[in-house]
């Protein structure tokens, strides 16, 4: 989870996270429609860091239980389920062309277009690491500018999908070149 520098900063990725998340949605959607690559999304539960496997089941165990508990019963599950932590939802994009398979992290995605100079990696070795939220995406009246929104979303996923089809390329042995 990215951390904040302010307030300020917390409130502004608020603003744009929704946006944006949707903005990558829809450009994906298109850039697999011209693509060779299919695309599967897939919803994956994230822990807080810390929760042991036990805890986990334990969790899993007592959602399962409220979606078919009564109402009586309901109300001592919920209550339970919120003494105890829970995962987020995370969402992942499956790509397949031919034998290969590449995953892409759809929030990670979303990050780089919603803060500054942001890298998966550097924030995965630095849990302390505060992001910078890219304002360039706020207008002048505090609401989203949907242009820059729009062609920020755009440049990011036409760069995946070029260096996918970069991937493509066959290896040089294979054209006869040493």
């Amino acid at each position: 989870m990215p951390k904040f520098a302010n307030t300020l900063a917390w409130e502004q990725a608020e603003l744009l996270m929704q946006p944006v998340f949707i903005r990558v949605i829809d450009n994906l959607g298109k850039a697999l429609e011209q693509s060779s690559w299919k695309g599967t999304y897939q919803e994956v539960q994230i822990w807080p860091e810390g929760v042991s496997e036990e805890t986990q089941q334990t969790v899993l165990h007592l959602q399962q239980q409220l979606a078919a508990a009564s109402p009586e019963t309901a109300t001592e599950i919920q209550t339970a389920l919120e003494q105890l932590p829970s995962p987020h939802p995370s969402y992942l994009l499956c790509l397949q062309h031919d034998q290969r398979q590449i995953t892409v992290d759809i929030w990670q995605l979303c990050y780089q277009i919603c803060f500054r100079n942001y890298s998966p990696v550097l924030n995965a070795l630095d849990q302390n690491l505060v992001v910078e939220i890219d304002t360039s995406l706020i207008d002048e009246t505090g609401d989203v500018d949907w242009q820059r929104l729009d062609d920020k979303t755009k440049q990011i996923v036409e760069q995946i999908f070029s260096s996918l089809s970069g991937a493509e390329v066959p290896e040089p042995s294979e054209t006869g070149e040493e």
